[in-house]
């Protein structure tokens, strides 16, 4: 290959190595909520031109991962603590609506699916490594969505999902230092059988409770960490 080819394949895959180098250090919190990411920084670090390093920034601002500001300056997400109540209503109505039609539409090479999901997340829990099991979890909650056979509503729920992932983060550590961990995949498990049984007001509710123990447990983590009060309302029943 003659350094020119070689030179314009870089130039049209760099962009995907800062991504994947920032995205997870984003939702490790090795970068911190606010940090600020300089272009020229950035592109020092990389060895590469301000162009990819910027492409890898605005792939990155689709996810709700980083912010530009006003002055154009582009910052880490800021984990808004106020507005975690909001944000897990939305995550509850839409990881209800989508188990509940998983439940109600999901095939068998549906369910075959959700199961290997599943296998994927007992696995990358067994590391302990935290960004696995948010991704793993991630893709298992998501082939639930497929399963619903509504790209809109999915579309919204892998929103949630990423949105909220370094809340996870530090979900898991919080059940990693209770030892608390094993409810992850035996809620798992619940919700895929009440799927494989089409029993939709069951996956309604184990979906429901799933939200819940996410919302207790986070709220836990913020109590033991942070001194300031923060009101959280409580979710509504499932129905």
């Amino acid at each position: 290959m003659s350094d020119e080819i070689e030179m314009k394949r870089v130039r049209g895959t760099g962009w995907k190595n800062v991504y994947d180098t920032l995205r997870t250090e984003i939702l490790a919190l090795a970068l911190p909520p606010g940090q600020l990411l300089d272009e020229t920084t950035l592109a020092e670090r990389f060895d590469m031109s301000r162009s990819p390093v910027r492409e890898a920034l605005i792939r990155l601002a689709g996810e709700d991962l980083v912010v530009t500001l006003s002055n154009r300056s582009t910052i880490v997400a800021p984990i808004e603590v106020a507005s975690f109540p909001k944000y897990v209503e939305a995550l509850d109505v839409a990881q209800r609506m989508n188990t509940r039609l998983a439940a109600a539409l999901r095939t068998d090479a549906d369910l075959k699916i959700i199961a290997k999901r599943q296998k994927e997340f007992e696995a990358a829990v067994k590391t302990g490594q935290h960004l696995k099991m948010s991704e793993a979890n991630k893709q298992f909650h998501m082939a639930v969505a497929y399963a619903g056979k509504n790209a809109y509503l999915a579309a919204f729920y892998e929103r949630l999902l990423n949105q909220g992932q370094r809340m996870l983060h530090l979900h898991f550590e919080y059940l990693e230092r209770t030892g608390d961990g094993y409810l992850l995949t035996d809620e798992h498990d619940a919700m895929l059988e009440a799927i494989r049984a089409k029993n939709v007001e069951l996956a309604d509710e184990l979906a429901h409770a799933h939200t819940r123990q996410f919302q207790d447990n986070f709220i836990a983590f913020l109590r033991e960490n942070y001194t300031t009060d923060v009101a959280f309302g409580p979710l509504a029943a499932a129905e």
